[in-house]
């Protein structure tokens, strides 16, 4: 009896800094596909942040990895940091790819609202090769236009795309810098340890 296929959601992103909102959407689709683990991506040197000011690498490395820490079923990756250039989507998911072969289901997990950009990606049909995608579907996103568009991309471009709804979750990476820069609290909005590494790092201009 063959033994069933591992099962590892992708969860890609700047993380800066990790919230609440990231890991119980991670966890929430984690139970819901029942993945045996989800691998945090931050990024290096993201593409579509070109030009903004971003936090060194290492710090939102670290804060994921202390956020994570108490979930056995979340894990942290460092492939991305790893790249001296910027680091796209259809590489990293072809190493990840090559580093478990066969007998592994790749899921890459996003928001609703990246999907109509999905075309415009690096290589996308490669990428769609690679993986499925788990769209995380917040409540009032319309849901038609949405099918319509994942529509296209399974019959135009053969892309794997299944649709969950989320959580409500109204936390942002952009209100707790805002909220740090200005002394304010950012207490329940990040995990603890989160939090201390913010202030004993003085990120985001925190006094």
């Amino acid at each position: 009896m063959q033994d069933k296929n591992l099962r590892i959601g992708i969860l890609g992103g700047t993380f800066d800094p990790v919230h609440y909102g990231h890991l119980i959407i991670a966890e929430t689709i984690r139970e819901k596909f029942n993945l045996d683990k989800v691998l945090f991506v931050p990024s290096g040197h993201p593409p579509h942040k070109a030009g903004l000011n971003v936090t060194e690498a290492r710090h939102r490395f670290n804060m994921v990895r202390a956020a994570i820490l108490s979930n056995p079923c979340f894990e942290i990756s460092d492939i991305e940091m790893k790249k001296a250039g910027y680091g796209y989507t259809v590489d990293t998911m072809t190493q990840l790819r090559e580093k478990y072969r066969s007998g592994t289901d790749l899921y890459f997990i996003l928001g609703a609202d990246v999907v109509r950009d999905l075309l415009k990606w690096k290589d996308c049909e490669k990428l769609f090769s690679l993986c499925e995608f788990i769209i995380a579907l917040r409540p009032g996103y319309m849901i038609d236009k949405l099918r319509e568009e994942i529509e296209c991309l399974k019959q135009g471009h053969g892309a794997r795309i299944n649709i969950t709804d989320t959580p409500v979750i109204g936390i942002s990476s952009t209100e707790i810098r805002e909220k740090a820069a200005n002394g304010g609290s950012i207490k329940y909005l990040v995990p603890e340890a989160v939090e201390q590494y913010i202030w004993e790092n003085n990120l985001y201009n925190a006094p």
